[in-house]
């Protein structure tokens, strides 16, 4: 327990699974544009990425179609989708193992910052937490490394050496090496092995058990 003091974590798809109510909410946007889907399984690459770049790349729609998107989006997401969400088994567990051995925890996602932390409140998660680092309403600060930058200044971390981000997308692993600190691409989210190795993991973990490994 000593290589790494301080653990930036992921939500989406890292410590929750979260695809039933993102793709609810995506559902719910497309259809304000006469999409219906059929597969919410083809829906699971928005589970990750900012929402403005998803909708623009998978749906071609212009910047300005995928702004609005997103308010529709969050429609369904602000009152039942951020609730269509599970812990992953052996999260809390892990939070708190590395809690009670003076970790310093922080939430690094793309979410908007206040839907971040209802979600923890929500599931009992905030107290193993430093700081809930996201991006905010207005859809800036959306990119990974800028959240990464954001939390460890946040907190006033300056030693890079100490930080390690976990996460289930390329975009975790991009934003990490951007930032200098290692990072661990975990299995169990929405992301390929593929994906990690060739965004440059430095360790990949099959299992929630497996962080600890690394850590």
């Amino acid at each position: 327990m000593s290589k790494y003091d301080v653990i930036l974590f992921d939500l989406d798809g890292t410590l929750t699974d979260p695809g039933m109510g993102i793709t609810n909410s995506v559902m719910h946007a497309l259809k304000k544009y006469g999409i219906e889907v059929e597969d919410r399984k083809t829906l699971y690459k928005f589970i990750g990425p900012p929402l403005i770049e998803s909708f623009e790349k998978y749906y071609g729609f212009s910047h300005e179609e995928a702004v609005k998107s997103v308010d529709y989006y969050r429609e369904y997401y602000r009152d039942r989708g951020i609730y269509e969400n599970t812990v992953y088994d052996g999260i809390e567990k892990l939070l708190a193992y590395l809690s009670e051995n003076g970790k310093k925890i922080i939430l690094a996602t793309s979410k908007p910052e206040p839907f971040a932390k209802e979600i923890l409140r929500h599931f009992g998660l905030e107290k193993y937490f430093l700081f809930a680092a996201g991006s905010t309403m207005s859809e800036t600060r959306t990119n990974k490394a800028e959240v990464i930058e954001y939390a460890l200044a946040e907190c006033s971390i300056t030693d890079k050496s100490t930080v390690v981000m976990v996460g289930d997308r390329e975009h975790d692993i991009i934003g990490a090496n951007k930032n200098s600190v290692d990072s661990i691409g975990v299995l169990f989210g929405y992301g390929s092995r593929e994906e990690l190795e060739a965004a440059g993991a430095t360790y990949i973990a099959e299992t929630v058990e497996d962080i600890l490994r690394y850590i």
